[in-house]
């Protein structure tokens, strides 16, 4: 007792002759810069007229403000020791505003890894850490590390608990980090997974911000809020402070219960001099997850997928059979198939609807083409550990989630034991509704793809469909469940077409509300039929937020280009300076034509492109354009 009396009287006296001017503990402060030298992120400790030591952070990019100075702190339910209620120290502070400093541990890390599928084929996980310890000046045996690591790519933080033998059990209520951003900041809000997206200044806010949340600086760089890791704990939005103007602050969903040690998710600050970087940068979630836990990942097999709609085995031959012929690899049962899928009474382990299962799934392995299955939260709930086993005896490829639950810690941790079930019993994982991914594909590659996304389900117009890219895709792989021939598309047909270039999903529905029948040789559907939806490199070759963009990915030697407009006709030039120098290719080009004889109105030109070429385009309002390069 005496021994931590004197060293809280100790820390307390040193630092009454390390204060600066500003109230700043000189011997606190932490500098962190990334690998390039553009991003600095700088942590400190500043002491207020009332004797509290606040956590602050900034973060710089080439030597401009893109996070002001920002309070870091997370509360914890803890009762107070016995020396803090002798001291009589103040109930009313926060958390960490009853830390005292200890030390400072620079680590760095260069190397490189090859995801399983992805965006690119070879990942750089390259960037300069600090790990900054802190004690409770109340009671010593609580002990909080700030963990900052900076990425070319952009910055992440978060807390970490040491273990704590005298009293491993703590209780988060609120985690409070704050980014305070530049004034005149514009951010592309969206209140739920699935929502609209809205251009707001940082004022007004009706509620919570789903994540990643994006932003246009007045200064012209682009930034994104993410979450990465965000693994048994509660899901974290953002809010505007209440206090502070431009001010966002992280949002728990619900409490979260947990024993150390244990590190809560990384707070994510993406900054790109474009908003295109933003999405080429976005490996920096994957990289902030724990490597790959599947040894063997043989049968995890990107694809593309249609949904079969008569639930019959003969409309399941139909659907294998267009399936093979366009370039498919699976067909998917959607919901009913076991019965009603919203109640508690359905048995996700019979086959309700007149399908034999056996037969459908020996007529797709023989034409290479793989079935996956619907399963509602209650069938997953109730029968996971039977059904499971089961399907991969039945030689089912997959599951698709449905109406899972989110955001709260239990449900977190439940979402996390289905895909570890699923990859024990060797099933992919589609989840659908609410839920989005925080890099988590990297440790269960098994897990394909997410909804959280307003697709084609709702049918969104063409200005969604361009801010997609910048938002929600910056999270990872989404299931937009592209549609090609449903008469209620808001955009034309090249737009539709040109999705499965520009958004990623190693497991890609299209078709979605189409019928096999719908399809009457459409030529320009060669293009669906050939592209991969995994990749060895990906351009965001130019756009802006809710208004176009142009993505080129490469498989193996072959480019496939996707350009997108918003509700607006433009015209734009498209540079082929991404294409190895001294290499031609062959351009199949599908573009919006009028004169087109088809129902879809997609005309084909061909041309030879290099890396000198610059194409002009001219898109019609809610149009599109798609490019497929063979090189010759």
């Amino acid at each position: 007792m005496q021994l931590s009396k004197f060293t809280l009287l100790l820390g307390l006296l040193i630092n009454q002759f390390t204060v600066a001017q500003n109230g700043i503990l000189e011997p606190t402060r932490t500098s962190i810069t990334s690998p390039n030298k553009n991003l600095v992120c700088q942590v400190y400790q500043r002491q207020d007229s009332e004797g509290k030591r606040v956590i602050y952070y900034t973060v710089n990019y080439k030597n401009q403000a893109i996070v002001t100075e920002s309070a870091l702190d997370i509360q914890l339910d803890n009762h107070l020791s016995e020396l803090a209620m002798a001291l009589k120290v103040d109930k009313t502070k926060k958390w960490c505003e009853d830390m005292t400093y200890l030390t400072t541990e620079t680590t760095q890390k260069d190397t490189t890894w090859k995801p399983i599928y992805g965006e690119r084929s070879l990942i750089l996980d390259n960037y300069e850490a600090a790990t900054i310890s802190f004690q409770k000046a109340s009671n010593a045996d609580y002990k909080m590390q700030i963990q900052v690591r900076a990425y070319d790519e952009g910055i992440a933080i978060r807390y970490f608990f040491p273990e704590n033998p005298k009293g491993s059990y703590y209780q988060i209520k609120a985690e409070n980090t704050e980014f305070a951003m530049p004034e005149g900041t514009i951010a592309y809000y969206t209140q739920w997974a699935q929502a609209k997206y809205f251009p707001m200044p940082l004022q007004d806010w009706v509620d919570d911000c789903e994540r990643p949340l994006t932003m246009r600086l007045k200064s012209g760089l682009y930034v994104s809020l993410a979450e990465a890791a965000m693994v048994d704990y509660s899901r974290g939005k953002f809010k505007l402070s209440a206090e502070k103007p431009n001010t966002i602050v992280t949002s728990l969903d619900d409490k979260v219960d947990a024993i150390t040690y244990f590190g809560t998710p990384w707070r994510v600050i993406m900054v790109a001099e474009t908003a295109g970087k933003l999405i080429e940068n976005n490996d920096i979630l994957l990289n902030l997850n724990e490597s790959n836990k599947i040894k063997d990942t043989s049968w995890i097999k990107p694809g593309k997928i249609i949904r079969e709609m008569t639930l019959t085995t003969e409309g399941a031959k139909i659907a294998i059979d267009f399936a093979q012929k366009r370039g498919l690899q699976y067909i998917l049962f959607d919901w009913k198939w076991y019965g009603p899928a919203l109640t508690w009474d359905s048995d996700a382990t019979l086959v309700k609807a007149p399908m034999d299962m056996p037969a459908i799934v020996k007529y797709g392995r023989e034409r290479g083409i793989g079935i996956w299955l619907y399963v509602n939260k209650q069938a997953l709930i109730k029968q996971a550990d039977e059904i499971f086993p089961l399907y991969k005896k039945w030689g089912i490829k997959g599951v698709k989630f449905g109406f899972v639950q989110v955001g709260s810690h239990r449900w977190t941790v439940w979402v996390e034991e289905m895909i570890k079930k699923c990859a024990e019993n060797q099933l992919m994982v589609n989840i659908h509704d609410d839920w989005r991914p925080t890099g988590e594909m990297r440790t269960y590659p098994n897990l394909m793809t997410a909804e959280g996304i307003r697709g084609n389900e709702e049918m969104p117009d063409a200005t969604h469909n361009v801010t997609l890219p910048f938002t929600r895709y910056i999270a990872g792989a989404a299931d937009y469940t592209v549609c090609y021939f449903d008469k209620r598309i808001k955009t034309t047909h090249a737009h539709q077409l040109a999705m499965a270039a520009v958004y990623y999903s190693p497991l890609q529905t299209l078709y979605w509300y189409d019928k096999p029948a719908l399809y009457e040789g459409e030529p320009e559907l060669e293009f669906w039929k050939h592209i991969p939806t995994s990749w060895d490199e990906t351009r965001v070759v130019q756009g802006e937020i809710g208004q176009f963009i142009t993505t080129a990915r490469r498989s193996g030697n072959d480019w496939f280009i996707g350009t997108m407009t918003n509700n607006d006709a433009r015209s734009l030039e498209i540079n082929f300076d991404f294409l190895p120098k001294g290499k031609k290719y062959q351009a199949k080009i599908y573009s919006d034509d009028d004169t087109a004889t088809t129902k879809t109105k997609v005309g084909i030109q061909t041309q030879e492109v290099d890396s000198n070429t610059v194409l002009k385009v001219s898109l019609k309002a809610s149009g599109g354009q798609a490019i497929w390069l063979q090189e010759k």
